[in-house]
């Protein structure tokens, strides 16, 4: 148990850079004419991801959740996948990488990196599902990865629809 709580220290280290990443970000495109949308949704997105790294180790702990190698190594793995695609969107996003919806109008879209999949509009949120689902389960923590699964699919929903909406309105301005 204590190397999971490790790992989840690491990726809450992982998450305050990304914090630091984003503030950095935000203040960038603000000074660029920055619009910023879908605050009503954000509050909700930080209390879920805080909600996994809590509830993981929780739910190892309190219902004695044993490692089973054949599950946790494989999800281990997945977790670091899930960590170097995220940091993949972020650089090549780079300034314009935010954990809110910023958009500067008249920016094009990036099309390098992972966002040459032109079938994969959002690559970051398929590191975050996976994440949710890995990080978890690299412990047997199953319950958390089900609740994390449908609250973050629910919330995606929103979240892809005001970036894809926020998006259209900048390409539209001068």
């Amino acid at each position: 148990m204590t190397w999971y709580l490790v790992l989840i220290l690491l990726v809450g280290l992982e998450r305050l850079a990304e914090l630091v990443v984003a503030r950095r970000n935000a203040a960038w495109s603000m000074a660029r004419g920055g619009v910023l949308t879908g605050q009503g949704h954000y509050p909700w997105m930080v209390a879920l991801h805080t909600g996994l790294l809590i509830c993981a180790p929780l739910e190892v702990a309190l219902a004695d959740r044993p490692f089973l190698p054949a599950l946790g190594w494989p999800m281990l793995v997945l977790v670091v996948a899930a960590q170097a695609l995220r940091w993949w969107c972020i650089t090549t996003l780079g300034p314009r990488w935010n954990t809110q919806v910023i958009v500067v109008p008249g920016l094009p879209l990036v099309t390098g990196g992972p966002y040459k999949l032109t079938w994969l509009r959002h690559p970051n949120y398929v590191a975050v599902a996976v994440e949710g689902i890995a990080l978890p389960l690299t412990h047997t923590a199953w319950i958390t990865a089900l609740v994390f699964t449908v609250l973050n699919a629910a919330l995606m929903v929103v979240r892809i629809r005001c970036e894809n909406e926020a998006l259209t309105l900048a390409a539209e301005r001068p």
